[in-house]
């Protein structure tokens, strides 16, 4: 079955297993999605990821973190820039979800970056999703 959207459906696994209150999720491994997860990890959103070989691809295990009574440490994850419609933005440009508590992932040419580490870096890019 051909996925059309990859990081849709990582978000998609995250979003539902953080719902269920799963403790990980596995989703497929590409560049992007290690670069999502590696910035959702520096943004204290989850433990860690780990990549394993299927001899393929490649599956991609997410650790979701969880606060100390098991809250929920975000509630949308909402795909911004989609196959159909990207959405690109400069640094000055870059929103402040839930006034700066949220965090929006960027692709920029130095790899897949948080908003923070955007205007830490000075560079913009797509804006592939924003947490809150």
């Amino acid at each position: 079955m051909a996925l059309s959207d990859p990081i849709a459906d990582m978000l998609n696994r995250l979003r539902n297993a953080s719902r269920n209150g799963f403790a990980t999720v596995d989703c497929r491994n590409s560049k992007v999605c290690a670069g999502i997860a590696a910035a959702l990890q520096h943004e204290g959103y989850v433990n860690g990821h780990t990549v394993i070989d299927d001899g393929r691809q490649g599956i991609l295990r997410v650790e979701l973190r969880y606060g100390p009574n098991g809250e929920k440490l975000f509630h949308t994850m909402k795909r911004e820039s989609k196959p159909g419609c990207r959405v690109y933005t400069k640094v000055a440009d870059l929103p402040r979800p839930l006034a700066g508590l949220g965090v929006c992932i960027l692709t920029t040419p130095k790899g897949v970056l948080s908003d923070r580490q955007c205007r830490e870096q000075n560079v913009g890019g797509e804006m592939i999703c924003t947490v809150e």
